[in-house]
């Protein structure tokens, strides 16, 4: 049976610590002087009063959650934090609800697609806004990915199953604990790529908003050119720490706790590190030799989309949709591949890709070895039968989703190629698309408010791993 209660209590408490960041813009604007300064003001207080109903009307001696209450949960918490969130845009001059919602969506599940222009001369404290909200997504999925994901075994996730996955009375305090570590890791990490952009010559406040979209991957700027706005430097400093946000943040709480890189060790870590400098490398030395760049830029414009795509950051440098069919090809697949499980990206993941890969090592010695025995391990744990279901089960659901998606978005009136690639980049949560519309050099405000809608959907099912929603759909799930 589901416990209403408690969900509602914990639902108000995420909504409290939303209005408390309200305030942040809230104070940007009235020092500024600002027009946003009604909308932040209207929106935290609607926000503020809704937390305390919930608050008040959930109250419970105990919180008991069982695996169908943390199925709901953690679908309710992203849908019902952009519904609030998504005020200060929608009281923002020129901004319907349809494309309010889609940037909030966008910015929560560190997407990175944009409705907005003219960001350069924007309000500052919408900027820092949009800013705050891919950050906040980052920092929500890490401690999802950590101790949430694993419990309910979703795609595969048992693998990286802690004692914080365990959602026992005991585990409360070890998974309050590991998430002070990872916040306090992720708050470090923020503040280095913060110096770090305005050594490389940003502002204070660029610097600033860059560095919580960077660590975040999510790809949000406040300049319509995206990175293109700054500095070769500040460009090394992006990949640096999309890189960094797209390795398990709980690497870096053991490496400190323990004093010890052996930690480093890891099959998903070096796959991850090997595939972006393998990839960059190769396509760099392919825009040397057939695009008459230097070998430098080649290599510092390749690695930089690379880096944002496969971290799913989607912060935009150069069309590279205009390299050529190549280039098409090889970013279209790179969409797909995804982080490393543990961070901030969304996609497959590349431990998925690895398990695949052990899967078909063990499938051809069976074929050679009919009566022998094979069990293939990764990290040093042996990949049981669940696991390879769930993992299954989400790849299919991955596809069946962005079919879906597309056949809607081609509905709409798009084309084959800004629908197909729309879909994709949503699900996986990059940002940018290929083409004229939505690729790097464009942004999602044409689109048709259904095709918006779908996205916002499709982003939402990428963020949260598909599975955990698509539970939900499940007529048993509802049977008590």
């Amino acid at each position: 049976m589901l416990n209403f209660r408690p969900l509602l209590f914990i639902l108000g408490l995420f909504l409290s610590m939303l209005t408390a960041f309200m305030l942040i813009p809230l104070l940007l604007a009235v020092f500024n002087a600002e027009e946003t300064v009604g909308s932040f003001m209207l929106s935290a207080l609607v926000t503020g009063i809704s937390a305390s109903l919930c608050l008040h009307n959930g109250q419970s001696k105990t919180i008991n959650l069982n695996i169908r209450d943390m199925f709901l949960l953690t679908s309710l918490t992203w849908l019902i934090v952009s519904l609030f969130a998504a005020m200060p845009f929608t009281l923002y001059h020129g901004i319907g609800y349809t494309d309010a919602f889609f940037e909030t969506m966008s910015g929560i599940t560190t997407t990175g697609s944009t409705v907005l222009s003219g960001l350069d001369t924007m309000d500052h404290s919408i900027l820092i806004w949009r800013s705050l909200l891919q950050w906040l997504g980052g920092i929500g999925f890490i401690v999802m990915a950590v101790a949430i994901l694993p419990f309910l075994n979703v795609g595969g996730m048992r693998l990286f199953r802690t004692e914080s996955s365990d959602w026992s009375d005991k585990a409360v305090p070890r998974t309050q604990s590991m998430a002070k570590y990872l916040f306090f890791i992720y708050i470090l990490l923020t503040v280095a790529c913060c110096v770090a952009y305005h050594l490389a010559g940003m502002t204070w406040f660029q610097a600033i908003n860059h560095a919580m979209t960077t660590l975040s991957t999510g790809g949000y700027s406040t300049s319509d050119s995206s990175m293109a706005a700054f500095s070769h430097s500040a460009h090394w400093v992006g990949v640096f720490f999309m890189a960094a946000g797209g390795l398990p943040l709980l690497m870096f709480v053991h490496t400190i706790q323990q004093r010890d890189l052996r930690i480093w060790n890891d099959a998903q870590v070096k796959g991850f590190l090997f595939f972006l400098t393998f990839v960059s490398c190769s396509i760099g030395f392919w825009l040397w030799q057939t695009r008459d760049i230097e070998l430098l830029d080649a290599l510092r414009l390749s690695s930089f989309n690379v880096v944002s795509v496969v971290t799913t950051t989607g912060y935009g440098l150069t069309d590279y949709g205009a390299w050529g069919a190549f280039a098409n090809i090889a970013f279209m697949f790179l969409m797909f591949v995804g982080s490393c499980s543990g961070s901030t990206s969304g996609g497959i993941k590349i431990f998925r890709f690895q398990i695949a890969g052990a899967i078909m090592r063990e499938q051809l010695k069976q074929q050679c070895h009919a009566n022998g025995i094979f069990r293939e391990r990764y990290n040093n744990r042996i990949i049981s039968e669940d696991i390879v279901r769930s993992l299954i089960t989400f790849v299919l659901l991955f596809v069946i989703v962005i079919v879906g998606l597309s056949v809607i978005l081609v509905l709409t009136g798009l084309d084959p190629m800004t629908s197909f690639t729309g879909a994709i980049t949503a699900v996986t949560n990059v940002g940018p698309g290929l083409g004229p519309i939505i690729g790097p050099a464009g942004n999602f405000s044409t689109l048709p408010d259904v095709a918006k809608w779908a996205l916002s959907l499709g982003m939402l099912l990428g963020r949260l791993e598909i599975l955990t929603v698509a539970v939900l759909f499940h007529p048993s799930f509802w049977k008590y």
